[in-house]
């Protein structure tokens, strides 16, 4: 039996300014990486968020980004190893506190954006996120892109490195995210979606934006909860996979 994760980014809200339909997405998927604050969210909005994952059922885990909030975290900010470990450390800690309030735990992280792209080939800030996972303390697992530089690190570190596909992107031939500046970067069709992602549980390739197959090892799925049409996506993407056998669950 295959098993597979379903993830999504959400808690993407701020103060009056409301972004994606996340009690919707929760019927979907087994995880929830929840915004810290520092590419979006806020305390209510993290708290609220908790709320409705341990409602649903959904892991939560901390979806933690560069500190840019007018920039939705998509960003690459040239911080110190340090000032990035210590930010990394204080979102963890943030979404801890009120994950813990609405009944839940925060049990793994996954970087946002910039971040999470700049790890894959940045050495430093790789490592200063490990770092900060490391501090944090229980040994949380990391949700990365395969071939990453940070999920070498974190399995040095003997930490757990999860490595994830993205139903809504575009992939390069060598397995990369193709940049959302480019044509083909985010996909909107749910049947395609649906349809490349049973592929991807199935014999783990997927077609790049040149035509060519790309192998991609993925434990977990993400559908963005920022996508028009995300909670749709979502529901098409779970009901394609089990009808294809897949188990959904999460990884935490």
């Amino acid at each position: 039996m295959t098993v597979m994760d379903l993830n999504s980014d959400v808690g993407e809200s701020f103060g009056s300014w409301s972004m994606g339909d996340d009690a919707a997405v929760f019927r979907s998927v087994s995880s929830a990486n929840v915004a810290c604050g520092f590419h979006a969210g806020d305390p209510s909005v993290m708290a609220q968020t908790c709320r409705d994952a341990v409602a649903a059922g959904v892991t939560v885990g901390a979806h933690v980004a560069y500190r840019d909030l007018a920039g939705f975290g998509r960003r690459f900010l040239d911080c110190s190893p340090t000032e990035l470990a210590d930010d990394v450390l204080y979102q963890m800690g943030a979404l801890e506190a009120v994950a813990r309030a609405a009944g839940t735990r925060v049990s793994y992280v996954k970087p946002h954006g910039a971040l999470y792209n700049t790890i894959a080939h940045h050495e430093v800030h790789a490592q200063a996120v490990v770092d900060a996972v490391r501090a944090f303390g229980g040994d949380l697992p990391l949700l990365l892109l395969p071939g990453s530089v940070a999920l070498e690190k974190a399995e040095r570190a003997g930490l757990r490195a999860v490595t994830e596909a993205f139903a809504d992107r575009g992939y390069t031939p060598d397995g990369r995210l193709v940049s959302r500046r480019e044509e083909g970067a985010v996909l909107h069709d749910a049947a395609e979606v649906t349809e490349r992602m049973v592929r991807l549980a199935q014999d783990g390739t997927l077609t790049a934006v040149d035509g060519s197959t790309v192998r991609i090892h993925a434990e977990s799925i993400c559908v963005h909860g920022d996508t028009p049409g995300a909670a749709a996506m979502a529901a098409e993407v779970r009901r394609g996979l089990e009808d294809a056998g897949v188990t959904i669950r999460s990884f935490a």
